[in-house]
C-alpha cells in the first residue's frame, strides 16, 4: 500500500462508508477503499503484501467520493453562474442589441428620406436603392440576433441538463455508484466546458454605413448650398488689437474667430469664400473651446473642442484633437461649403462650384456648437448660413 492510505485503525472489516453487501469477491471484505492505478474499488486486503493492489496508490472511497461531490458542487455553481451570464446577455444585451438595431434603422431610414427630399427629380432610384438597402440590413441584423437567441436558448437548455444530471447523480448516488460514474461526470463537465460565453459581435449591429451615398451626399450638399449670399468678411492683421486681448470672448494669441450663433441640433450650412488666403482653418467648435493663451487647448484642430479644414499653402487636410488627415485635393477651391448635420452626426465639407465632397466627419458631436475660422494670409469671406 502506497502513502495515500493506510491500514484502519479497526481492522479489515470495520472500515466506514462501506456497505455491508458491498464485498470484495476475491476476499469477502467491505470494497471501502478505491485503487487509483485500476481506478476500480477495493477492500483492505487488496492492497496487502502479495496481492492484486500491492504497491498501488489507494484511497478511502468515502474520501475519493467526497471529492468528486465537491467537484460537482463546485461544476454546479459554475455552471448556474455561467447560466446566469448567458439568461442576461439573452435578456438585456440581445434585446437591447435588436432595439437599438430596430431604432437606428428606423433613423437612418428618416434621414435618407429626408435628403432625398431635397433632390427627388433627381434620384428617385438612388433612394429606391438605398431603402433597400436599410431595409436588407435590418433584416440581416434582426435575423442575426434571432439567431443568436435561439443558439443561446438551446446552450441554456444545455446547460440545464447538464446541471440537472450531475445534480442526480450528486443526490441520488452512493459512494460506490459515484465512483463507477466518475468517467460520464468528467464527459458532463466537458460539455459544459464545450459551451462558450457570449462575445460582442458587429454582426449583431445595425450597420448605418449600407446608407451612405456618396451620389445622395453630393447632390444633398448642393441643394442645401444652393441659394446663400454673402454675409462678413475676415481678414488677417499681423498687429493684435488691445481691445480684442481684453474681450473674453475673444482670442488673445491664435487668429481665430467664432461665430456669435449656436447650434444645438437640426441642419445647418455655410460658405467660405476662401480665393484669397494661403492660410485658413475652417470648421466647427465646441463652445468649451478655450479663448486665451497660446496652447493647444485653444489652437483649432489641436484639441477635442474642434474640427476644422485647414490649408496651409498647397497642403490641405482635416485636424481634430491632434489628429492630422492629409486631403489630396486636386486644385485649390475658391470657396469652401459646410455642412452640419447634427441629427445625423455628420460634417462635410464640399467645393460648391462642383458639387464635390472633400471631407466627411462623422461622430457623436457634443452641444452646443458654433462655426469657426481663422485667416492667417489676406482673408476670407463669410457666406450665409442656412436656414436663414
Amino acid at each position: 500500500m502506497s502513502a495515500d492510505a493506510s491500514e484502519p485503525e479497526s481492522g479489515p472489516g470495520s472500515e466506514p462508508g462501506s456497505e455491508p453487501d458491498q464485498l470484495c469477491s476475491e476476499h469477502g471484505e467491505p470494497l471501502s477503499w478505491f485503487c487509483l492505478f485500476e481506478r476500480r474499488p477495493v477492500c483492505a486486503a487488496c492492497a496487502r503484501l502479495g496481492s492484486r493492489c500491492h504497491g498501488h496508490r489507494i484511497r478511502r472511497a468515502e474520501e475519493h467520493a467526497e471529492e468528486l461531490r465537491n467537484k460537482i458542487v463546485d461544476q454546479c455553481e459554475r455552471l448556474q453562474l455561467q447560466s446566469a451570464g448567458i439568461t442576461k446577455y439573452v435578456a438585456e444585451v440581445l434585446q437591447g442589441k435588436n432595439q437599438k438595431a430596430v431604432s437606428t434603422a428606423s433613423a437612418t431610414r428618416e434621414l435618407v428620406i429626408q435628403r432625398m427630399s431635397l433632390v427627388r427629380n433627381l434620384c428617385e432610384t438612388e433612394e429606391q436603392r438605398l431603402l433597400e438597402q436599410v431595409l436588407r440590413e435590418e433584416e440581416r441584423a434582426h435575423q442575426s440576433i434571432l439567431t443568436q437567441q435561439t443558439h443561446w436558448t438551446e446552450a441554456l437548455k444545455k446547460l440545464d441538463t447538464l446541471r440537472t444530471s450531475l445534480v442526480g447523480m450528486l443526490t441520488h448516488l452512493d459512494d460506490l455508484q459515484l465512483i463507477q460514474k466518475e468517467h460520464e461526470i468528467v464527459e458532463r463537465a466537458e460539455e459544459a466546458e464545450g459551451v462558450l460565453d457570449p462575445q460582442e459581435s458587429d454582426k449583431l449591429s445595425f450597420n448605418e454605413k449600407c446608407a451612405w451615398s456618396p451620389l445622395l451626399t453630393q447632390l444633398w450638399a448642393t441643394s442645401v448650398l444652393g441659394s446663400l449670399s454673402d454675409r462678413r468678411t475676415l481678414t488677417f492683421s499681423a498687429k493684435k488689437s488691445k481691445a480684442c486681448s481684453d474681450d473674453p470672448e475673444r482670442f488673445d494669441h491664435w487668429p481665430n474667430a467664432l461665430a456669435a450663433t449656436t447650434f444645438q441640433a437640426g441642419l445647418h450650412a455655410w460658405i467660405v469664400n476662401v480665393q484669397h488666403s494661403c492660410a485658413y482653418k475652417v470648421g466647427v467648435a465646441s463652445a468649451q473651446l478655450p479663448r486665451k493663451g497660446s496652447g493647444s487647448d485653444c489652437r483649432l484642430g489641436h484639441n477635442a473642442f474642434s474640427w476644422v479644414l485647414s490649408r496651409y499653402a498647397q497642403e490641405f487636410r482635416f485636424s481634430h484633437n491632434g489628429q492630422h488627415e492629409p486631403l489630396a485635393l486636386l486644385r485649390c477651391p475658391a470657396q469652401l461649403g459646410v455642412l452640419l448635420d447634427l441629427q445625423a452626426g455628420e460634417l462635410v465639407f464640399c467645393e460648391p462650384a462642383s458639387g464635390s465632397v472633400l471631407h466627411i466627419h462623422r461622430t457623436s458631436f457634443p452641444r452646443p456648437l458654433l462655426p469657426v475660422f481663422a485667416v492667417a494670409d489676406q482673408l476670407i469671406s463669410i457666406v450665409h448660413q442656412w436656414p436663414q
